[in-house]
């Protein structure tokens, strides 16, 4: 089998799905080709109607996206269970740690994108703090509760790309701060080498 992953190295979306092939075994399989989601002639928007990223296209030429619905698929192809969890409880917490995470990613691409894509004078900083304030807070909920160190599941590879989306994009100075997290990533870091391996440069 042969599936093509349309991605972009930025994208902690796509860096989830990278991560949880290479997690289950499965990265052999998928070939990344690399997408311009601004582009119009960019197939990305025949293959997602929305345009977006990632979009897992199969050999039978089925596309699946977004990314948790991607991951779910891998998991499917690995037995079920390596990341979302069987276990209901154990399902139902990995999959609103991933809820949270992927909100955090999208408020910080938002920023990202009104810095981007409005003119200076076009910008709206309440707006830019709306978003922020979304990070900060799950930040603050998530250093006095972190996930459990060496467990991996969908949530905890969300979490992983959504704090290092804000090292890479330097959206919030968040390590100081929040040390049990901070150990929390490093711990993950090194449990799961894809996670370095997916680095965006």
């Amino acid at each position: 089998m042969t599936m093509i992953l349309r991605s972009s190295p930025p994208s902690p979306f796509g860096r989830k799905t990278k991560i949880a092939a290479k997690y289950l075994g499965l990265m052999d399989q998928i070939t990344v080709e690399a997408t311009a989601t601004g582009d119009p002639d960019d197939s990305i928007r025949t293959q997602n109607p929305l345009g977006k990223i990632p979009a897992l296209v199969l050999e039978s030429g089925q596309v699946i996206y977004d990314s948790w619905v991607i991951v779910d698929y891998l998991d499917h192809l690995a037995g079920r269970g390596k990341l979302i969890p069987n276990n209901s409880d154990e399902k139902y917490k990995a999959l609103v740690l991933a809820a949270l995470a992927d909100g955090m990613m999208d408020a910080g691409i938002l920023i990202v994108y009104e810095a981007r894509l409005r003119p200076e004078e076009k910008r709206h900083a309440d707006w830019v703090d709306y978003q922020r304030e979304k990070i900060i807070r799950a930040l603050a909920s998530l250093e006095a509760n972190p996930p459990t160190a060496g467990l991996v599941t969908i949530g905890t590879i969300g979490l992983a790309c959504a704090l290092g989306y804000l090292i890479f994009r330097e959206l919030v100075d968040w390590q100081p701060d929040h040390p049990n997290l901070a150990a929390w990533l490093e711990a993950f870091d090194k449990t799961v080498p894809a996670y370095g391996e997916t680095t965006p440069e």
